[in-house]
Protein backbone atom coordinates (compact mmCIF):
# COMPACT_ATOMS: atom_id res chain seq x y z
CA UNK A 1 0.00 0.00 0.00
CA UNK A 2 1.29 3.46 -0.91
CA UNK A 3 2.54 5.39 2.13
CA UNK A 4 0.89 8.79 2.57
CA UNK A 5 3.21 11.54 3.88
CA UNK A 6 1.26 13.33 6.59
CA UNK A 7 1.77 17.00 7.49
CA UNK A 8 3.59 15.91 10.65
CA UNK A 9 5.88 13.67 8.67
CA UNK A 10 6.50 16.43 6.11
CA UNK A 11 7.52 18.86 8.85
CA UNK A 12 9.80 16.22 10.33
CA UNK A 13 11.38 15.61 6.94
CA UNK A 14 11.95 19.35 6.42
CA UNK A 15 13.46 19.66 9.90
CA UNK A 16 15.82 16.81 9.15
CA UNK A 17 16.89 18.58 5.95
CA UNK A 18 17.48 21.81 7.86
CA UNK A 19 19.50 19.98 10.47
CA UNK A 20 21.75 18.51 7.79
CA UNK A 21 22.38 22.06 6.50
CA UNK A 22 23.37 23.44 9.89
CA UNK A 23 26.72 25.20 9.95
CA UNK A 24 29.29 25.93 12.64
CA UNK A 25 31.39 29.05 12.17
CA UNK A 26 34.49 30.17 13.96
CA UNK A 27 34.50 33.93 14.51
CA UNK A 28 38.18 34.80 14.99
CA UNK A 29 38.52 38.07 16.88
CA UNK A 30 41.40 40.50 16.94
CA UNK A 31 40.28 41.50 20.46
CA UNK A 32 40.01 39.34 23.59
CA UNK A 33 36.46 38.73 24.73
CA UNK A 34 37.32 40.13 28.16
CA UNK A 35 37.62 43.66 26.75
CA UNK A 36 34.54 45.88 27.12
CA UNK A 37 33.10 46.89 23.77
CA UNK A 38 35.93 45.67 21.54
CA UNK A 39 35.69 42.03 22.60
CA UNK A 40 32.24 42.00 24.16
CA UNK A 41 30.57 43.26 20.98
CA UNK A 42 32.16 40.39 19.05
CA UNK A 43 30.75 37.89 21.55
CA UNK A 44 27.36 39.55 21.20
CA UNK A 45 27.48 39.15 17.41
CA UNK A 46 28.29 35.45 17.75
CA UNK A 47 25.46 34.88 20.21
CA UNK A 48 22.91 36.87 18.24
CA UNK A 49 23.62 35.27 14.87
CA UNK A 50 23.30 31.87 16.53
CA UNK A 51 19.99 32.89 18.12
CA UNK A 52 18.43 34.78 15.20
CA UNK A 53 19.13 31.95 12.74
CA UNK A 54 17.54 29.46 15.12
CA UNK A 55 20.79 27.56 15.37
CA UNK A 56 21.10 27.08 11.61
CA UNK A 57 24.44 28.83 12.05
CA UNK A 58 26.26 28.32 15.33
CA UNK A 59 28.97 30.93 15.72
CA UNK A 60 31.84 30.28 18.11
CA UNK A 61 33.76 33.37 19.24
CA UNK A 62 37.52 32.80 19.25
CA UNK A 63 39.90 34.92 21.31
CA UNK A 64 43.11 36.09 19.60
CA UNK A 65 45.26 33.05 18.97
CA UNK A 66 42.27 30.71 19.26
CA UNK A 67 42.82 29.68 15.66
CA UNK A 68 45.13 32.39 14.29
CA UNK A 69 46.86 35.41 15.90
CA UNK A 70 45.04 38.73 16.03
CA UNK A 71 46.77 40.35 13.08
CA UNK A 72 46.38 37.32 10.80
CA UNK A 73 42.58 37.38 10.73
CA UNK A 74 42.38 39.03 7.30
CA UNK A 75 44.21 36.21 5.52
CA UNK A 76 42.47 33.52 7.56
CA UNK A 77 39.01 34.73 6.53
CA UNK A 78 39.96 35.16 2.88
CA UNK A 79 41.46 31.66 2.65
CA UNK A 80 38.61 30.03 4.54
CA UNK A 81 40.81 28.93 7.44
CA UNK A 82 38.09 30.57 9.54
CA UNK A 83 34.59 31.38 8.43
CA UNK A 84 34.47 34.88 9.90
CA UNK A 85 36.52 37.55 11.66
CA UNK A 86 35.78 40.42 14.03
CA UNK A 87 38.07 43.42 13.65
CA UNK A 88 38.37 46.92 12.24
CA UNK A 89 39.26 47.61 8.59
CA UNK A 90 42.13 49.83 9.72
CA UNK A 91 44.23 46.85 10.78
CA UNK A 92 44.72 45.86 7.13
CA UNK A 93 46.38 49.04 5.90
CA UNK A 94 49.42 47.09 4.76
CA UNK A 95 47.25 45.19 2.29
CA UNK A 96 44.67 47.83 1.35
CA UNK A 97 45.59 51.40 2.42
CA UNK A 98 42.15 52.78 1.55
CA UNK A 99 40.47 50.56 4.16
CA UNK A 100 41.83 52.92 6.81
CA UNK A 101 39.26 55.51 5.72
CA UNK A 102 36.55 52.98 6.64
CA UNK A 103 37.88 52.55 10.16
CA UNK A 104 38.81 55.92 11.70
CA UNK A 105 39.94 59.22 10.23
CA UNK A 106 41.97 61.87 12.10
CA UNK A 107 39.85 64.94 12.84
CA UNK A 108 36.97 62.95 11.44
CA UNK A 109 33.22 62.98 12.07
CA UNK A 110 31.12 61.97 15.02
CA UNK A 111 29.52 58.56 14.67
CA UNK A 112 26.23 59.83 13.24
CA UNK A 113 27.93 61.64 10.36
CA UNK A 114 30.32 58.75 9.70
CA UNK A 115 27.42 56.29 9.50
CA UNK A 116 25.52 58.66 7.19
CA UNK A 117 28.41 58.56 4.70
CA UNK A 118 28.77 54.81 5.15
CA UNK A 119 25.09 53.97 4.60
CA UNK A 120 24.02 56.70 2.17
CA UNK A 121 27.18 58.31 0.80
CA UNK A 122 28.95 55.37 -0.82
CA UNK A 123 31.10 54.08 2.04
CA UNK A 124 29.58 50.58 2.09
CA UNK A 125 30.07 50.18 -1.65
CA UNK A 126 33.76 51.04 -1.29
CA UNK A 127 34.03 48.57 1.58
CA UNK A 128 32.82 45.65 -0.52
CA UNK A 129 34.88 46.71 -3.53
CA UNK A 130 38.11 46.86 -1.51
CA UNK A 131 37.62 43.53 0.25
CA UNK A 132 36.31 41.55 -2.74
CA UNK A 133 39.71 40.78 -4.37
CA UNK A 134 40.73 39.11 -1.10
CA UNK A 135 37.64 36.88 -1.02
CA UNK A 136 36.10 38.69 1.94
CA UNK A 137 32.62 40.11 2.49
CA UNK A 138 32.58 42.85 5.12
CA UNK A 139 29.67 44.16 7.14
CA UNK A 140 30.17 47.17 9.41
CA UNK A 141 28.96 45.74 12.68
CA UNK A 142 29.97 48.24 15.37
CA UNK A 143 30.98 51.83 16.05
CA UNK A 144 32.42 53.28 19.23
CA UNK A 145 32.53 56.75 20.71
CA UNK A 146 35.70 58.91 20.77
CA UNK A 147 38.92 57.42 22.05
CA UNK A 148 41.58 59.00 24.22
CA UNK A 149 44.71 60.08 22.38
CA UNK A 150 47.36 58.49 24.54
CA UNK A 151 49.04 57.41 27.75
CA UNK A 152 52.43 58.96 28.55
CA UNK A 153 54.91 58.37 31.35
CA UNK A 154 55.84 62.06 31.42
CA UNK A 155 53.68 65.12 30.91
CA UNK A 156 53.58 66.39 27.34
CA UNK A 157 53.60 70.17 27.42
CA UNK A 158 53.39 70.63 23.66
CA UNK A 159 53.58 68.51 20.54
CA UNK A 160 57.29 69.30 20.43
CA UNK A 161 57.70 66.94 23.40
CA UNK A 162 56.50 64.06 21.23
CA UNK A 163 59.64 64.07 19.12
CA UNK A 164 61.82 61.02 19.73
CA UNK A 165 59.19 58.93 21.53
CA UNK A 166 58.35 55.36 20.59
CA UNK A 167 54.59 54.84 20.76
CA UNK A 168 52.00 52.24 19.96
CA UNK A 169 49.60 53.92 17.56
CA UNK A 170 46.87 52.78 15.20
CA UNK A 171 45.89 53.60 11.66
CA UNK A 172 46.09 56.95 9.96
CA UNK A 173 46.80 58.64 13.28
CA UNK A 174 50.10 56.76 13.39
CA UNK A 175 51.20 58.49 10.19
CA UNK A 176 50.40 61.84 11.75
CA UNK A 177 52.47 60.98 14.82
CA UNK A 178 55.36 59.92 12.62
CA UNK A 179 55.17 63.37 11.01
CA UNK A 180 55.53 64.79 14.53
CA UNK A 181 58.75 62.81 15.08
CA UNK A 182 57.31 59.77 16.85
CA UNK A 183 58.40 56.23 16.02
CA UNK A 184 55.18 54.18 15.93
CA UNK A 185 54.38 50.50 16.25
CA UNK A 186 51.08 48.69 15.71
CA UNK A 187 50.61 46.20 18.53
CA UNK A 188 47.56 44.05 19.26
CA UNK A 189 45.75 44.92 22.49
CA UNK A 190 47.20 42.10 24.56
CA UNK A 191 50.78 43.01 23.63
CA UNK A 192 50.64 46.66 24.67
CA UNK A 193 50.92 46.49 28.46
CA UNK A 194 54.05 44.27 28.46
CA UNK A 195 55.73 46.54 25.90
CA UNK A 196 54.87 49.63 27.96
CA UNK A 197 55.99 48.01 31.21
CA UNK A 198 59.30 46.81 29.74
CA UNK A 199 60.01 50.16 28.10
CA UNK A 200 59.88 48.77 24.56
CA UNK A 201 57.50 51.66 23.92
CA UNK A 202 57.38 54.99 25.75
CA UNK A 203 53.68 55.65 25.31
CA UNK A 204 50.52 54.18 23.85
CA UNK A 205 47.05 54.89 22.61
CA UNK A 206 44.49 52.13 22.39
CA UNK A 207 40.88 53.06 23.04
CA UNK A 208 38.40 54.77 25.34
CA UNK A 209 38.65 55.05 29.15
CA UNK A 210 36.53 51.97 29.97
CA UNK A 211 38.70 49.81 27.72
CA UNK A 212 42.04 51.35 28.72
CA UNK A 213 41.09 50.92 32.38
CA UNK A 214 40.55 47.21 31.75
CA UNK A 215 44.04 46.90 30.27
CA UNK A 216 45.70 48.60 33.25
CA UNK A 217 47.82 51.18 31.43
CA UNK A 218 47.55 53.47 34.47
CA UNK A 219 49.94 51.15 36.29
CA UNK A 220 52.82 52.30 34.09
CA UNK A 221 51.76 55.67 32.69
CA UNK A 222 49.85 58.33 34.62
CA UNK A 223 49.32 61.07 32.01
CA UNK A 224 46.19 60.55 29.90
CA UNK A 225 45.43 62.87 26.97
CA UNK A 226 42.21 64.00 25.27
CA UNK A 227 40.53 64.51 22.88
CA UNK A 228 41.11 61.52 20.64
CA UNK A 229 41.75 63.63 17.55
CA UNK A 230 42.81 60.50 15.66
CA UNK A 231 39.62 58.51 16.34
CA UNK A 232 36.54 60.58 17.02
CA UNK A 233 34.60 57.48 16.03
CA UNK A 234 35.81 54.04 14.98
CA UNK A 235 34.09 51.48 12.76
CA UNK A 236 34.38 47.71 13.28
CA UNK A 237 33.43 44.98 10.86
CA UNK A 238 32.28 41.41 10.66
CA UNK A 239 34.34 39.79 7.91
CA UNK A 240 32.90 36.66 6.30
CA UNK A 241 34.59 34.46 3.72
CA UNK A 242 33.10 35.68 0.44
CA UNK A 243 32.43 32.20 -0.99
CA UNK A 244 30.60 31.32 2.22
CA UNK A 245 28.62 34.58 2.20
CA UNK A 246 27.49 34.06 -1.38
CA UNK A 247 26.35 30.52 -0.55
CA UNK A 248 23.87 31.86 2.02
CA UNK A 249 20.26 32.49 1.01
CA UNK A 250 18.94 36.06 1.05
CA UNK A 251 17.03 35.51 4.28
CA UNK A 252 20.13 34.44 6.18
CA UNK A 253 22.16 37.32 4.76
CA UNK A 254 19.41 39.71 5.87
CA UNK A 255 19.40 38.24 9.38
CA UNK A 256 23.16 38.80 9.68
CA UNK A 257 22.84 42.36 8.37
CA UNK A 258 20.10 42.99 10.94
CA UNK A 259 22.31 41.73 13.76
CA UNK A 260 25.02 44.14 12.65
CA UNK A 261 22.71 47.15 12.45
CA UNK A 262 21.44 46.37 15.95
CA UNK A 263 25.00 45.93 17.22
CA UNK A 264 25.96 49.37 15.91
CA UNK A 265 23.20 51.03 17.94
CA UNK A 266 23.84 48.92 21.03
CA UNK A 267 27.60 49.45 20.99
CA UNK A 268 27.44 53.20 20.51
CA UNK A 269 24.94 53.63 23.34
CA UNK A 270 26.93 51.40 25.68
CA UNK A 271 30.19 53.12 24.83
CA UNK A 272 28.82 56.53 25.70
CA UNK A 273 27.30 55.25 28.94
CA UNK A 274 30.30 53.51 30.50
CA UNK A 275 32.95 56.23 30.23
CA UNK A 276 31.85 58.33 33.22
CA UNK A 277 32.51 55.66 35.82
CA UNK A 278 35.73 54.62 34.09
CA UNK A 279 37.06 58.20 34.24
CA UNK A 280 36.09 58.43 37.90
CA UNK A 281 38.02 55.28 38.73
CA UNK A 282 41.07 56.36 36.76
CA UNK A 283 41.24 59.75 38.46
CA UNK A 284 40.03 59.02 41.99
CA UNK A 285 41.23 55.47 42.55
CA UNK A 286 44.34 55.31 40.38
CA UNK A 287 45.62 58.89 40.44
CA UNK A 288 45.65 59.36 36.68
CA UNK A 289 46.20 62.93 35.51
CA UNK A 290 43.82 63.93 32.74
CA UNK A 291 45.14 66.41 30.17
CA UNK A 292 43.62 68.14 27.17
CA UNK A 293 45.60 69.16 24.10
CA UNK A 294 45.78 72.91 23.56
CA UNK A 295 44.17 74.50 20.52
CA UNK A 296 47.69 75.17 19.17
CA UNK A 297 48.68 71.53 19.54
CA UNK A 298 45.49 70.33 17.84
CA UNK A 299 46.07 72.79 15.00
CA UNK A 300 49.60 71.42 14.50
CA UNK A 301 48.31 67.84 14.48
CA UNK A 302 45.54 68.70 12.02
CA UNK A 303 48.01 70.43 9.70
CA UNK A 304 50.17 67.29 9.77
CA UNK A 305 47.10 65.17 8.97
CA UNK A 306 46.23 67.28 5.94
CA UNK A 307 49.76 66.76 4.61
CA UNK A 308 49.57 63.01 5.23
CA UNK A 309 46.16 62.70 3.56
CA UNK A 310 47.36 64.53 0.45
CA UNK A 311 50.42 62.29 0.18
CA UNK A 312 48.44 59.06 0.63
CA UNK A 313 45.93 60.15 -2.00
CA UNK A 314 48.77 60.87 -4.41
CA UNK A 315 50.32 57.44 -3.77
CA UNK A 316 47.22 55.23 -3.99
CA UNK A 317 44.35 55.58 -6.46
CA UNK A 318 41.85 53.72 -4.28
CA UNK A 319 42.71 55.89 -1.29
CA UNK A 320 42.20 58.97 -3.47
CA UNK A 321 38.77 57.81 -4.66
CA UNK A 322 37.51 56.93 -1.18
CA UNK A 323 38.96 60.07 0.36
CA UNK A 324 37.32 62.25 -2.28
CA UNK A 325 33.95 60.64 -1.55
CA UNK A 326 34.43 61.04 2.19
CA UNK A 327 35.55 64.68 2.03
CA UNK A 328 32.86 65.67 -0.47
CA UNK A 329 30.19 64.18 1.76
CA UNK A 330 31.58 66.06 4.77
CA UNK A 331 31.72 69.34 2.88
CA UNK A 332 28.09 68.99 1.81
CA UNK A 333 27.02 67.81 5.26
CA UNK A 334 28.65 70.82 6.94
CA UNK A 335 25.69 73.06 6.10
CA UNK A 336 23.33 70.76 8.00
CA UNK A 337 25.78 70.22 10.87
CA UNK A 338 26.33 73.94 11.37
CA UNK A 339 22.61 74.70 11.32
CA UNK A 340 21.35 71.81 13.37
CA UNK A 341 23.90 71.12 16.12
CA UNK A 342 25.20 73.17 18.99
CA UNK A 343 28.98 73.70 19.01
Amino acid sequence: MKKILTTTALVATMAAGAASAQQTWNLQSTYPGSLPQLGALGIRIAEQITAITGGEITVNFQNPGGIVPALEVFDAVGSGAVEAGWSTPGYWAGRVPALQLLAAVPFGPRASEYLAWLKFGGGEEFLQELYEPYNIHSQICGVIAPEASGWFREEINSVEDLRGLTMRFFGLGAKVMERMGVSTQLLAGGDIFPALELGTIDATEFSMPAIDLNLGFYQVAQHYYFPGWHQQSTLFDLMINLDLWESLDERTQLLIETVCDANIAYGLAEGEAIQVEALRQLEEEHGVQIHRWSDEDLAALEAAWNEVAAELAAEDADFARVYESYTTFRQNYARWRDLAYLD
